[in-house]
């Protein structure tokens, strides 16, 4: 989807910030050429809008190579005649050709992991298709999902298991494609896979054809709704599948699980988990976003991704991350983490998708925050706090959360933990959940299938809570502080005095401070109280970092 408003905004941003947070002494790298090629919306990527690509692989698992198709379907937006096509080294393409002229395409060169093709000018708003034919061994990811490429493994029966994994890398390490989020095919996709008969081949939306020939199979599975490019994949191996049925928001939802031949009643346990949390999150979230290609768990040799209406699932059939409580309060061991983070992002992540890597954020704090709504869904409020306060420890404040934009780049990890932390704290200042629940089913309404920014998050965030809370997203998201609130008690006067340090000049964060007596709410910061006998009492039960990621500190001042 190129959304032409999301990028106009995302080109003002990308002038400021690179400009701003690259000096900052947290990215003291550089950037190379290939960074800026994939991370940015240039002139040979801007003209022409994706409207589907049609991908079919055949794979050899011997070899470790792929022989591959790729239809990428286009929209004219401007005339011209360079066109930036995305293929990782050392895939090569083979030949390629424009539709509906048929027409062989033989100027195109190659600048390190692109391809500038030369095309005869389009017209303008015209609809073609460039049908590219390439081959090669691709990357081999040698710990997915952090470490990008095809996978080639066997399972524990000697049977063949192969897929990819391609967030960080992008998914041009297996496919051509326009290899950046702020534009998904608008009219979906299709992956058919060409591998031999004994295994399987499951993909992203619907099985729409089956086919055996000289000891092959071919799969063709298609994809309704809008998908980014990284989202795509294949999964092959020794596959069975088994159905149930969700009875949503919107309808019957399909549920897929297709798993390891010698797994599947281990699968019908554990993914009993689906329904109560699918529930769950349209509850707190509104309806699944891809009710017309399904909801899958596929069984995955790596721990998982949120490959849209295709989970990865590679959890062990445990709960927990890997058997472990990210949290340590002992309430993330009692539900799967797989199934319930990587279902998290078909909301933020997939139907709502960043314009740049830079503010993934939107992604991984959202998701991250799932997890809190779904322990408080399943143990009560208490047990979703103890959990979100508990995953602090994983905060590193290492680098700021917004990375630079236009560079193919993330920012910190903190993007996880942080922003979940982040998002509590603007839930807690509202004290209202009907109003925190609106505003989140709001945003997967008004940004349903969209593309976005940062800035356009935050702003409609502040819109429909009426707080001011640009500076809590600037600290928050541009910086490694940790406010710290400083309380100053005069004895004599019974008064005490609230501040904030250790935090940008203008940030002014409202907070409310649990006393013996009664709640007080702070805006803006500083500011005096006068308290009487009972209420001086609260000093000695300050209970105020349960709810907020700040620090805080008491003092005399007599």
């Amino acid at each position: 989807m190129f959304k032409k408003n999301a990028l106009l905004a995302f080109a003002f941003i990308t002038v400021f910030n690179i400009k701003s947070i690259s000096q900052n002494d947290a990215y003291p790298e550089g950037f190379t050429l290939s960074d800026t090629l994939q991370g940015s919306i240039n002139k040979n990527r801007d003209w022409w809008d994706v409207q589907r690509y049609d991908i079919t692989v055949k794979p050899s698992f011997i070899e470790k190579s792929i022989e591959a198709k790729c239809i990428i379907s286009f929209t004219t937006l401007r005339q011209e005649t360079s066109m930036q096509i995305d293929l990782k080294q050392p895939l090569i393409i083979d030949s390629i050709r424009l539709f509906p002229k048929n027409l062989k395409i033989s100027t195109y060169t190659r600048n390190g992991n692109i391809y500038l093709i030369d095309l005869p000018l389009l017209k303008l708003k015209s609809h073609s298709q460039l049908h590219i034919y390439y081959h090669g061994i691709p990357k081999e990811a040698i710990n997915p999902p952090w470490d990008g490429g095809w996978i080639w493994k066997k399972d524990d029966l000697g049977n063949p298991w192969m897929g990819v994994a391609c967030q960080d890398d992008g998914a041009s390490i297996w496919y051509p494609c326009k290899d950046h989020q702020s534009d998904e095919p608008d009219k979906g996709a299709s992956l058919t896979m060409i591998i031999p008969d004994t295994l399987k081949g499951i993909s992203n939306g619907k099985l729409v054809s089956e086919s055996k020939q000289n000891g092959l199979i071919t799969m063709k599975w298609n994809i309704q709704n809008p998908i980014n490019s990284y989202d795509l994949v294949p999964y092959i191996g020794k596959y069975v599948n088994f159905k149930d049925t969700l009875h949503g928001e919107a309808g019957t939802l399909p549920l897929d699980y297709w798993v390891l031949i010698q797994n599947v009643e281990k699968a019908k346990k554990q993914f009993k988990q689906v329904k109560p949390m699918l529930h769950c999150f349209e509850h707190w979230f509104g309806k699944y976003p891809f009710y017309e290609d399904s909801y899958k768990l596929v069984e995955a040799s790596y721990v998982g991704m949120e490959n849209q209406s295709g989970i990865a699932y590679g959890n062990g059939y445990a709960n927990g991350y890997t058997r472990k409580d990210l949290s340590g309060t002992s309430w993330g061991l009692k539900w799967d983490f797989i199934i319930i983070h990587e279902s998290g992002h078909e909301w933020f992540g997939n139907n709502i998708t960043t314009a740049d890597m830079a503010d993934m954020w939107v992604h991984e704090g959202f998701t991250n925050y799932s997890e809190v709504l779904y322990t408080e869904w399943l143990f009560g409020k208490e047990a979703g706090i103890d959990y979100c306060n508990g995953i602090r420890k994983n905060i590193k404040n290492d680098k700021p959360i917004i990375a630079p934009y236009g560079v193919h780049k993330q920012g910190s990890g903190d993007m996880y933990y942080k922003a979940a932390n982040m998002i509590h704290i603007i839930r807690i200042n509202l004290h209202n959940d009907s109003l925190f629940r609106d505003l989140l089913r709001g945003m997967n309404k008004n940004f349903y299938h969209k593309i976005v920014t940062s800035k356009q998050i935050e702003e409609h965030i502040i819109l429909k809570t009426k707080l001011d809370l640009r500076s809590t997203f600037q600290q928050y998201l541009t910086t490694t502080q940790i406010p710290r609130l400083v309380c100053k008690k005069n004895n004599l006067e019974k008064t005490i005095t609230v501040n904030w340090e250790n935090c940008i000049e203008e940030f002014n964060m409202p907070i409310t401070i649990i006393t013996t007596g009664k709640k007080l709410t702070i805006t803006p910061l500083p500011q005096q109280f006068q308290l009487n006998e009972d209420e001086y009492n609260w000093l000695n039960k300050f209970n105020l970092e349960r709810n907020y990621y700040v620090h805080s500190s008491i003092s005399n001042n007599e």
